[in-house]
């Protein structure tokens, strides 16, 4: 699906400028009364493309989506780089014009003109390192069309299932994927059988993979004492409750991520879960039902699953009609 959305006039300017101009390292760029429009130009202070990306990461805002394109290669015709940055937090109708439009931004200013398009989620993904661990782990890509990116999306979903190795892999959008070992997979399928009903996954940085942390049978209210305080958890829970009589067993992944981790647990962390779902789904048969995120365990509760899987709706007086005047 696409937006509709153009290039503005003063976009096109301003793009033209970046390409003839050395001094400059980048271009940012925003949807405004239903156009693409140049938000600021970041300047370049060094040859090296790494040392301007501090510049690029102070621009942008932990809440608002924003196209940011940068020249990565030098003296080539295809040397820009494309990305979507799109914080978790930002609004929902924010996410989905920006994801729907990204393509159309690149066809309007010139595929030929971009070597690479990358999503991004996280100020993290677009350091240094965060650009250097793109490299080690996707290939370049031309700028996909819109049938093209499909089949690309559906291909990283299902590639979990066309693997019989004995690592899997688990894949995200921007090519980054991580094997995640037989023992981590055999407890999520052990989940599913009902061994245990939670199951705790961690990402070993040093060897780039996913490993089992822990298995328990714990309590929705015991959960921020079984998850780790000090380190990010992907967690499986499989929450069993009674909802208006009825017996309901839902899988809720919850994403924990301790403010004082580490930058590049952050960053991995962040681009790897959707992969890590993918793969829990095709390798292990669980299908996740609600997806929780917080920054501490102690923030998920009991009160906050069930609110989150049952939100409260506001029941509305009905509307009581005058009676018609008339003979009685």
């Amino acid at each position: 699906m696409q937006s509709g959305i153009r290039a503005s006039e003063e976009l096109h300017r301003s793009f033209n400028e970046l390409l003839s101009s050395p001094s400059q390292r980048g271009l940012l760029v925003g949807i405004r009364d239903e156009r693409l429009v140049p938000l600021e130009t970041i300047p370049s202070t060094s040859a090296d493309f790494s040392s301007d990306l501090s510049a690029v990461v102070s621009r942008l805002k932990d809440d608002n989506a924003t196209y940011v394109i940068l020249r990565r290669y030098s003296d080539v015709p295809d040397g820009l780089v494309a990305v979507t940055y799109v914080p978790d937090i930002a609004n929902v109708r924010q996410k989905t014009l920006y994801a729907s439009t990204r393509l159309s931004m690149v066809k309007e200013l010139g595929t030929e003109r971009f070597r690479e398009t990358l999503f991004a989620t996280t100020k993290e993904e677009l350091t240094a390192e965060g650009f250097h661990l793109h490299d080690k782990h996707g290939e370049l890509k031309a700028p996909l069309t819109q049938e093209e990116q499909g089949l690309e999306d559906i291909k990283e979903a299902e590639a979990t299932a066309s693997r019989g190795t004995a690592a899997r892999s688990s894949h995200v959008s921007s090519g980054v994927m991580f094997p995640i070992t037989n023992e981590a997979l055999r407890a999520l399928k052990d989940m599913e059988a009902g061994g245990y009903n939670l199951v705790q996954l961690m990402i070993d940085v040093r060897k780039e993979q996913i490993e089992l942390a822990a298995t328990s049978q714990t309590e929705a209210a015991q959960l921020a004492t079984a998850i780790s305080e000090d380190e990010p958890r992907y967690s499986f829970f499989r929450y069993q409750h009674d909802f208006h009589g009825q017996a309901e067993s839902p899988v809720i992944f919850i994403y924990t991520c301790p403010s004082g981790s580490k930058v590049k647990e952050r960053m991995l962390y962040a681009s790897s879960r959707a992969g890590v779902i993918a793969t829990a789904s095709s390798e292990a048969g669980l299908t996740v039902g609600k997806r929780l995120e917080a920054s501490s365990p102690s923030e998920i509760t009991e009160t906050t699953i069930h609110d989150e899987l049952h939100p409260h709706r506001e029941e509305k007086a009905a509307f009581s009609r005058p009676k018609r005047p008339g003979k009685r």
